[in-house]
């Protein structure tokens, strides 16, 4: 074990779980009215409870339990066999399981903000879950447990390229949002923009200083590597930032503190699945091509397409972690052969798998609250609290 090694990775760790708890929590709770923040809030805690149980249970296993080409199988389930002692690679194999623990969290917690506002409860937490185990925890092994999409697999030496979840993050949850964003329908009353700019503004500050964990653990050392992998995070970012405001000012006569800050997660989605294998120019060339690319989207999602993703997750996630595996390619750094199918094989999974599961889900548990409940705003009518008692 390598001390260094461990303790950059025990920082890593703690940044990814702070960009869900608060960081996401506030990013989409200020983007809510203001009836609906506290359901947000639950939502986000909910899922960051249920999926970190529910990777102890088997999630972790399936992914990185064996050498299977589609699945790690149960061996280490409940974490059967793992001491203090056992490695995984220069760290101690229960900072791994923590370390990817937090991006289980993530990943479904992301979805959410498709169907903020007039979804169930229950369906969140069900779905959440039986997700995360059926889609995120299966692709993470084909793709970083050894299995057919990593190297030696099915496209040979030259396996898929995701450095920190461009593909098994980003475009899973991506998809699985758009098909939930469909399928609910949208809001009753969408005239309504953000409740609090500001939480906005606070939570993707989070979401940023988070990623440099989420990019720079990912090379699950204390190197040079990993130092590149945070700088490329900040320039991408930034980057992203710049040109979605003056896109936006340029085409659309408008400049916004959240269409700002969107701009940003833009950015750093699109470097994500990169981070690892491009050098800093290309960074600001993928921040400045995310900026445009995903903010066209949101456009003709929202206004042309009619889809209520209300937080612009497929947008700004799937968009912009598609967007940065294929430049991937397109600069030199893989193979396009390989970085097509494997976005083309994830993205036919996870639109399968996640309609069984919401057709599912929706039959048991149901999807939508009812008309009256939606304009009460779920935060009384569901949880019984409001967010705000201006009188008090």
């Amino acid at each position: 074990m390598n001390q260094a090694d461990t303790a950059w990775m025990l920082v890593a760790t703690t940044l990814v779980f702070f960009m869900t708890l608060p960081g996401l929590a506030l990013f989409y709770g200020g983007m809510v009215r203001a009836r609906n923040v506290i359901s947000v809030y639950m939502q986000c805690f909910a899922i960051a409870c249920c999926m970190a149980i529910l990777w102890f249970a088997v999630g972790y296993s399936i992914a990185f339990g064996g050498e299977g080409q589609y699945w790690g199988g149960i061996s280490k389930a409940f974490l059967q066999d793992i001491t203090l002692m056992s490695q995984s690679g220069s760290l101690p194999e229960i900072l791994f399981f923590a370390f990817q623990m937090v991006f289980a969290i993530i990943t479904p917690a992301l979805i959410l903000g498709a169907y903020v506002e007039r979804v169930k409860f229950s369906f969140v937490i069900l779905f959440s879950s039986l997700w995360m185990l059926l889609v995120y925890a299966p692709v993470a092994h084909w793709i970083w447990g050894g299995g057919f999409l990593s190297d030696g697999g099915l496209f040979g030496d030259a396996g898929v390229r995701d450095f920190a979840g461009g593909i098994v993050i980003h475009e899973t949850s991506g998809i699985a949002a758009l098909l939930i964003a469909v399928i609910i329908g949208p809001r009753l009353d969408r005239s309504h923009g953000a409740h609090n700019p500001g939480l906005v503004l606070i939570g993707a500050a989070m979401l940023w200083v988070g990623w440099l964990g989420f990019n720079g653990g990912a090379r699950l050392a204390a190197d040079a590597s990993a130092a590149l992998a945070m700088a490329l995070t900040i320039l991408a970012g930034a980057t992203s930032t710049i040109t979605w405001m003056f896109w936006g000012w340029w085409k659309y006569g408008e400049v916004t503190l959240t269409g700002m800050v969107t701009g940003t997660i833009a950015g750093l989605a699109a470097i994500t699945p990169a981070s690892g294998y491009v050098g800093p120019t290309y960074a600001l060339l993928i921040g400045f091509v995310a900026g445009i690319v995903c903010q066209e989207a949101v456009y003709l999602i929202r206004h042309k397409l009619g889809i209520d993703d209300a937080l612009d997750v497929f947008a700004v996630h799937g968009v912009g972690g598609i967007l940065g595996s294929v430049m991937l390619a397109a600069l030199g750094a893989a193979s396009w052969s390989t970085q097509a199918g494997g976005i083309l094989i994830v993205g036919v999974y996870t639109t399968v798998v996640s309609l069984v599961l919401i057709f599912f889900c929706k039959g048991l548990v149901g999807l939508r609250v009812d008309a009256e409940t939606e304009e009460l705003g779920l935060d009384l009518a569901v949880h019984k609290q409001r967010a705000y008692h201006l009188n008090s």
